[in-house]
């Protein structure tokens, strides 16, 4: 993870009103880079990524997080506070834009679809609702 990065993390967490809600964001924040950049050609080292993100995330919020509690955190319905909140969709909008805003629907589909796959349980739930409302407005939008 580069400096510049992780900056940019840190700052969408500073939007946080409370610690609960910085972690918040800080959690979908970089979760969404985690997951954007899985979307490459190239051939990824696994085991190096999640070292280097779990490495930043103890630096910034603690022992008992990593990238796979953060993944499991953003197929959960906790994430669609955060995903739905203005300040972090402003804040990330502001300090993420390699990550565009409308490509979080999309990205939390493919983490419930990865979740899906390892774990096996039905992914239905607030996460896939908040998906399928993104879908439907992105559609009545196109069709004005």
């Amino acid at each position: 993870m580069s400096p510049q990065l992780k900056e940019k993390i840190l700052a969408v967490m500073q939007y946080g009103v409370d610690r609960e809600e910085s972690t918040g964001f800080f959690r979908v924040a970089l979760g969404l880079y985690y997951l954007a950049g899985l979307m490459t050609k190239e051939t990824l080292d696994f085991a190096e990524l999640d070292a280097d993100f779990n490495r930043f995330i103890y630096h910034a919020i603690g022992r008992g997080h990593s990238i796979t509690s953060v993944l499991q955190y953003m197929s959960g319905e906790k994430v669609v506070r955060v995903v739905e909140s203005k300040r972090f969709l402003k804040a990330f909008a502001e300090h993420c834009d390699e990550v565009p805003v409308e490509n979080i629907p999309f990205l939390l589909g493919l983490n419930l679809g990865v979740a899906k796959d390892i774990s096996k349980i039905d992914v239905r739930g607030p996460v896939a609702d908040y998906i399928e409302r993104q879908r439907q407005l992105r559609e009545a939008a196109d069709a004005k």
